[in-house]
């Protein structure tokens, strides 16, 4: 159903107007100008600064790229110094492959010391034991009137018998 129009309301007595109003409530004073001015110049830097922007970060990325192959090469350089520098000391020091013998030598003797500890004998105390085992062998044998069955055990050489002098039976 369609409504009929309101009588009471109220209707324009005027003309509409075709000119724009005045501005009102002081907008068109310095203070305002100034601050449009300032957009004005904020908006124009922003413009530039997206321009320029991305021509400085290209700038600064080159750079960095630079300051990279710079800093590997420098890094490079004196860790090839400090490596030349130590291969010096640990040649001069230890007269190459000397210092891989002792500490070889140290940790046998280490090992040795150990096993003595817990009661085990060395490599001169067991050579030992196996030619005076032979000889018994020998003086049994020869007594019972029957040939030996093995030649006698070769008595131990000069690094075994280095290696145990020091200790006793």
């Amino acid at each position: 159903m369609a409504t009929k129009p309101d009588k009471t309301a109220a209707r324009p007595t005027h003309a509409p107007e075709t000119a724009p109003q005045a501005p009102q409530d002081g907008l068109n004073t310095p203070a305002h100008n100034i601050w449009l001015a300032g957009l004005g110049a904020l908006a124009s830097a922003q413009a530039n600064a997206q321009a320029e922007g991305a021509k400085a970060f290209e700038a600064l990325v080159q750079q960095g790229l630079e300051m990279k192959a710079r800093t590997q090469a420098l890094a490079k350089e004196q860790w090839a110094e400090a490596a030349q520098h130590m291969d010096s000391l640990t040649a001069g020091a230890t007269g190459g492959m000397g210092a891989w013998d002792r500490l070889g030598g140290i940790f046998e003797g280490r090992v040795a010391r150990a096993l003595a500890s817990l009661g085990m004998p060395s490599a001169f105390e067991i050579a030992d034991l196996k030619t005076r085992v032979t000889t018994l062998e020998r003086a049994l044998a020869h007594a019972q009137g029957a040939a030996p069955a093995e030649p006698a055990a070769p008595t131990p050489t000069g690094s075994a018998r280095r290696k145990g002098a020091g200790k006793s039976t």
